[in-house]
């Protein structure tokens, strides 16, 4: 995996510099995540969480834009309305943004993400709050749309789906629905 991410960070940077001559922009973004966890056979509810972070989008072309970001994602699930899982990440999606028009791109591409705090809360007051078992990285791939609504302000949506293990025992697996408004600064 680490040399996944050192691949993905040498081939961004590559197209960041042919697109130096190209338009770059950069900005903020925040939203709202619909997460749960896949796998095992436990009933399993989405928690609403959310992300915020910032992005730079390198046009390659008048249709093809790469678009690193660095996220705080907070994400997780709720099982059997016994306990809440909540593991926080810092993401890194590097997608690829195709333009079908002016304004409206389909969006894909890699999620690298470092987990940075994991806990279960319990329902029940008397248990005390506890670490989980949680993985340190979490590679998932994103697929989504992008639309400008104005020079400035943007909105997307898109799904991560996770491939690796959030935890061994039982299997899961994240799956995040990210609804997004950014700001092109």
């Amino acid at each position: 995996m680490k040399k996944l991410l050192l691949l993905s960070v040498i081939t961004v940077l590559g197209l960041a510099h042919s697109a130096k001559a190209q338009h770059a922009g950069y900005g903020i973004k925040t939203g709202l995540n619909v997460t749960n966890f896949t796998g095992g056979d436990a009933d399993r509810n989405n928690l609403f969480n959310f992300h915020v972070g910032g992005f730079a989008e390198f046009e390659l072309n008048e249709t093809i834009s790469i678009q690193p970001e660095l996220l705080y994602s907070r994400q997780g699930s709720e099982a059997g309305n016994v306990i809440k899982v909540k593991v926080d990440y810092l993401a890194i999606p590097i997608l690829a943004k195709y333009y079908l028009s002016e304004k409206f791109s389909v969006d894909a591409g890699p999620q690298f993400s470092f987990l940075i705090n994991d806990k279960a809360e319990f329902n029940d007051s008397s248990i005390p709050d506890a670490n989980t078992d949680a993985s340190s990285f979490d590679f998932g791939f994103n697929v989504g749309f992008g639309y400008a609504i104005t020079t400035n302000l943007l909105a997307q949506v898109r799904y991560n789906y996770g491939i690796t293990t959030v935890a061994e025992n039982p299997d899961i697996k994240n799956s995040v629905f990210q609804v997004s408004l950014g700001y092109k600064l």
